[in-house]
């Protein structure tokens, strides 16, 4: 498939994924007339980069992970490791993070639907 197609199919914009590839996230085949050439695997790449992104990891530390998963060997594979535990810390230290925060706003929530539900005519209840 052309990079148009890659674009719909993943979402990706035509711009996003030539800068995949500039990264080192994402390689494709040339066709003899030089244009970009992706296969089925490349959308589940595109969503696996994207994911990466969104989580907060950079470009640069998705690239040390990529070649173990298409070229693995012993040295890749330690500086992968290396990377995908410290995002993973990371990750797990975000998540910690975004649970309380959301635990306080929970409470927040409840605090003030009590103070509505004693409410009337804009006064609070007094009795």
């Amino acid at each position: 498939m052309r990079i148009g197609e890659l674009s719909v199919r993943t979402g990706a914009s035509r711009r996003s994924l030539r800068y995949y590839e500039q990264q080192g996230l994402l390689v494709s085949a040339r066709s003899p007339s030089g244009q970009r050439c992706y296969d089925d695997d490349h959308v589940q790449r595109v969503a696996l980069i994207q994911a990466f992104l969104a989580a907060g990891m950079s470009s640069r530390t998705i690239a040390l992970m990529v070649p173990c998963m298409t070229e693995p060997n012993m040295n890749r594979a330690r500086q992968a490791l290396t990377a995908m535990n410290q995002e993973r810390n990371r990750l797990s230290s975000t998540i910690d993070s975004l649970v309380a925060a959301r635990a306080a706003l929970d409470h927040l929530i409840d605090v003030n639907r009590d103070f509505l539900a004693n409410v009337v005519d804009d006064q609070p209840r007094t009795d």
